[in-house]
C-alpha cells in the first residue's frame, strides 16, 4: 500500500497517512485486533513517512527509545483504518512521532501510538545530536 499525501485537514496536516483493513490473521478469538499489531502497524506508518526523505550516505542510525500506545476502542476484523503520522517532538538526540489510528466512519482515534527515535552514530551506535538539516526537515511536520 502506497502512502498518500493528505490534502487539507482541519488540524495541522499530518506528515503522511496510510490505510489498511484488519485481516483475519491479526485478530483474536473475540474478533479484536491483537495489541501487538497496533504497534507493528504504527511502525509501518512511520517507515512510510520516513521514505519521504531521500537517503544520504551520512545518515544516522536510529533506534527506538520508547513506544507507548493508548487504546480508546478495539479494532475488529475487516475494519478499515487510517493511520496519520505526525512529528510530536524534536529533541537534541531524538524525535517523537505520533501515529493516530481512526476507523473508517469515525472521527475519533481508536488508538494513538507515540514512538520516540534516538539518533545514533552508525559505527559506535552511541547517541548523537540530530543534524541541523534533519531537524529543519522534521520541523516542517511538527504538530
Amino acid at each position: 500500500m502506497l502512502p498518500v499525501r493528505l490534502e487539507g485537514a482541519v488540524d495541522k496536516e499530518p506528515a503522511d497517512f496510510i490505510e489498511f483493513q484488519v485481516p483475519f490473521r491479526d485478530v483474536d478469538l473475540h474478533g479484536e485486533m491483537f495489541k501487538s499489531v497496533y504497534l507493528a502497524r504504527a511502525e509501518e506508518a512511520l517507515a512510510s513517512f520516513w521514505k519521504r526523505r531521500p537517503a544520504a550516505a551520512d545518515d544516522l542510525h536510529f533506534t527506538v527509545g520508547k513506544i507507548t500506545c493508548t487504546f480508546h476502542a478495539a479494532l475488529r476484523l475487516h475494519d478499515h483504518v487510517r493511520m496519520d503520522v505526525h512529528v510530536s517532538k524534536i529533541g537534541v538526540k531524538s524525535a517523537g512521532f505520533l501515529v493516530r489510528m481512526v476507523r473508517e466512519g469515525d472521527s475519533d482515534a481508536v488508538a494513538e501510538a507515540e514512538i520516540l527515535w534516538v539518533s545514533c552514530d552508525r559505527q559506535s551506535k552511541e547517541p548523537v545530536a540530530l543534524p541541523e538539516d534533519l531537524r529543519d526537515w522534521l520541523y516542517e511536520f511538527l504538530d
